[in-house]
């Protein structure tokens, strides 16, 4: 076939009602049938949400912050994408099948169809969730520069799909609510907000080595704030992406470290779009417990 234009921006397709890339569907069973170690440590995030941050962190204190040794491969290497299947170019469940334990494994599939071998061997999962409004700008850059994203329309057009979870790997509001009731019957779930670790990273770092069992000295825990932190990562092509082909992500349509703020939101919703999505969100959280600021 004629790569390139085959493999991209096709129209999703739904696995139980969540809509995914439409080559992760046609290996499903390789997804669904995957196998987790029981010191494998998963990374689970709604798209755009601070995953290559948490995910650089964890490999740097899995690795005691030796800086040298996380830069042995890029970001996704590392920490490879097990849902992720492109014919031709990647294989997410292979790569971690043909990985040494522990293994760090990143997902975004919402909780219900995340592979029962993980909560049959009691993984421990990270997860990290970053409020809606700032997740939709994020997304619409992404759709743009990621090719296997179908085209994104216009901003106006991009949030609406994002509102009635017609993106990929489904509803925020879904996933964010069922990862955080899923704590209440599993208990081995850290459930962390990108705000907070805008605001605070060392508490949360701490928060992180705690849930590791993990003990680091006051200088390799500052040494991983340093090389963790936004500015120092989108130098890093080990971890900003750009080590990735133009033809599957194009940084000159958008960076994929763009801005890692809190608030831009601000600089793309209209009074309109505002209203219409405060009353919206109100709608679909209502009842749950989940708390999110989008300003500091």
């Amino acid at each position: 076939m004629d790569g390139k234009l085959d493999i991209f921006r096709r129209e999703l397709v739904d696995v139980r009602g969540v809509p995914l890339f439409w080559s992760t569907v046609e290996e499903w069973s390789q997804v669904e049938s995957f196998e987790s170690h029981p010191d494998d440590l998963l990374i689970s995030t709604y798209p755009k949400s601070g995953t290559t941050w948490i995910s650089e962190i964890l490999d740097l204190i899995c690795n005691n912050g030796d800086v040298e040794k996380c830069k042995r491969d890029a970001i996704f290497k590392r920490v490879p994408f097990m849902e992720l299947i492109i014919p031709g170019i990647t294989n997410g469940v292979e790569e971690l099948n043909d990985m040494q334990s522990p293994r760090l494994v990143k997902t975004h599939l919402p909780v219900q169809l995340l592979p029962s071998s993980f909560w049959k061997n009691n993984c421990k999962m990270v997860y990290l969730a970053r409020n809606a409004k700032d997740v939709a700008v994020s997304y619409y850059y992404f759709y743009q520069m990621a090719k296997m994203h179908p085209e994104p329309g216009t901003w106006e057009e991009f949030l609406d799909k994002f509102m009635t979870g017609k993106v990929a790997f489904g509803s925020w509001y879904d996933h964010v609510k069922g990862w955080w009731e899923k704590r209440k019957d599993y208990h081995h779930i850290l459930y962390l907000f990108y705000e907070d670790m805008k605001e605070d990273p060392k508490s949360e770092i701490q928060k992180l080595l705690k849930f590791l069992d993990k003990d680091l000295p006051e200088e390799t825990v500052e040494k991983i704030l340093y090389h963790s932190s936004f500015d120092i990562m989108k130098q890093n092509p080990t971890v900003n992406y750009t080590t990735v082909p133009k033809f599957s992500m194009d940084h000159s349509v958008s960076p994929f470290m763009r801005k890692g703020i809190l608030g831009d939101w601000k600089n793309h919703f209209t009074v309109a779009q505002y209203e219409r999505f405060e009353e919206d969100y109100k709608k679909k959280m209502k009842g749950s417990t989940l708390q999110f600021h989008s300003e500091i």
